[in-house]
């Protein structure tokens, strides 16, 4: 939703709808339909990230072990310019906070990478030997993003020898493309981090409230 148009992922082919799925575009007032589009995925659920200027969406549609395919839409004279990244193993995690840049995790969990906005040119991967951990033991979490303009965070995950669960933050510069360091992100799982791309990010506390923390 960018405050005009309000963005829905309809996944009517998992609901029974004898329909393909749905990309809407509604006129945040009204209720009425601007623009729609048929998408060619059976998908699980979409996340959508809003563009910083506000006239384009990314949308991520998973589909399971059948992978993630990554779409990119704007409303044009009553319908919808729609796009489809030419991949169905990445997955969208986080738009940068000028917009020119978004990062996408491998589906299989092997890698990281960043993409040039809007066309999706690779910038760099990083893969889990990068961080300094066996990739037959270690996998990239779907979850992180933007801290700042030049810095976005990655999620590792595994199991230690007696099969306790783990994972690590960790800051990578993305103009370089270098790992800098472990990142203390004071979340509870892999998942409990929310970037916010001014250099601070969310977590929740043990009541799932939100617990903003800042980049010193």
């Amino acid at each position: 939703m960018d405050g005009l148009v309000v963005w829905i992922y309809r996944p009517d082919v998992m609901a029974g709808r004898d329909r393909p799925d749905q990309w809407v575009a509604l006129d945040a007032g009204t209720g009425a339909a601007i623009a729609q589009a048929d998408l060619d995925t059976v998908g699980h659920g979409g996340q959508q990230l809003v563009h910083q200027a506000g006239d384009q969406v990314l949308l991520d549609v998973g589909e399971g072990q059948d992978g993630s395919v990554i779409y990119r839409a704007s409303v044009a004279e009553g319908r919808l310019d729609l796009i489809r990244y030419p991949w169905n193993d990445r997955c969208l995690i986080d738009l940068a906070p000028d917009g020119r840049q978004f990062m996408t995790v491998d589906h299989e969990q092997a890698d990281v990478a960043i993409h040039t906005y809007p066309d999706g040119e690779v910038t760099f991967t990083l893969s889990v030997d990068a961080f300094g951990h066996d990739p037959d033991e270690t996998y990239v979490e779907w979850s992180g993003g933007y801290l700042d303009q030049d810095t976005v965070i990655v999620t590792l995950a595994g199991e230690t020898e007696d099969e306790q669960e783990w994972f690590r933050h960790y800051r990578v510069d993305v103009n370089s493309g270098r790992v800098r360091a472990e990142f203390d992100s004071h979340a509870e799982d892999a998942y409990d981090i929310q970037p916010l791309g001014d250099g601070s990010w969310l977590t929740t506390d043990q009541s799932g409230h939100p617990i903003r923390w800042t980049d010193a």
